[in-house]
């Protein structure tokens, strides 16, 4: 059975809980997520921890953002974790993003465009004018040209932004929730039916299934949601 395109968002308190979702996730999804908290809280070894012996994909969501030589400097110290994927803001123009795309080349280099949680409103109080759409694909453009591999985006640009970039970058969807979950703190958001259908081709996933009773089974469902969708749209299951 071919895993699913999901990347559950490990955002654990400790690292055995974490450890432990990571363990019956993996046969479902074909990816899992650490991020800036656990990174920071438990450093490298978490890679270990949650990678395990699955040999699942990691992305390391650590949305670097720094001068140039700096986010290089990072990028390399954690070469040898093998990340599949890495996280840098696109907002850090395209020399950071080359920088890091240089150093850490069999890393698939994803750019941050506009976080999740950033409303219209807040994108005006920041000083970006337009909409969130207008701002997400000017960044996912200027992030390709700097080499980048694969785009953040939220489900609601995604269509826009595989019109913008075309078909070989992959697009990495937070803010997806199944119907009836409850949004958090996400203000972009869609089903994971709606971002695939769409153009994702990764959806981050994470309380709908961490914070169920059954994170397993709650993975095991979307997966098999998500195969249905996949075959219906005559794209791989």
């Amino acid at each position: 059975m071919t895993s699913a395109p999901i990347a559950v968002a490990l955002d654990a308190p400790d690292l055995e809980t974490a450890a432990h979702w990571a363990s019956v996730v993996t046969p479902h999804v074909s990816t899992v997520k650490v991020g800036l908290e656990l990174y920071l809280r438990y450093g490298p070894e978490v890679i270990a921890s949650v990678r395990g012996a699955s040999g699942v994909q990691v992305f390391l969501d650590l949305k670097l953002h720094d001068i140039p030589n700096t986010v290089a400097g990072a990028a390399r110290a954690v070469a040898r974790l093998r990340p599949a994927i890495l996280t840098v803001h696109a907002a850090g123009g395209p020399a950071m993003i080359r920088a890091a795309v240089e150093a850490l080349p069999d890393t698939r280099i994803a750019a941050v465009t506009v976080l999740t949680s950033l409303s219209a409103a807040d994108l005006h109080g920041i000083g970006l004018e337009g909409s969130p759409d207008d701002a997400v694909r000017r960044l996912a453009t200027l992030a390709v040209g700097a080499g980048a591999q694969a785009l953040v985006c939220s489900p609601r640009e995604v269509a826009a932004v595989r019109a913008e970039v075309g078909p070989d970058i992959t697009l990495i969807t937070p803010g997806v929730r199944p119907a009836g979950s409850a949004t958090q703190d996400q203000a972009r958001v869609a089903t994971p039916e709606r971002a695939l259908a769409d153009g994702a081709d990764l959806l981050v996933i994470g309380r709908p299934i961490t914070g169920a009773a059954d994170p397993g089974a709650a993975a095991a469902g979307i997966a098999a949601a998500l195969r249905r969708a996949l075959t219906s749209t005559g794209r791989d299951a």
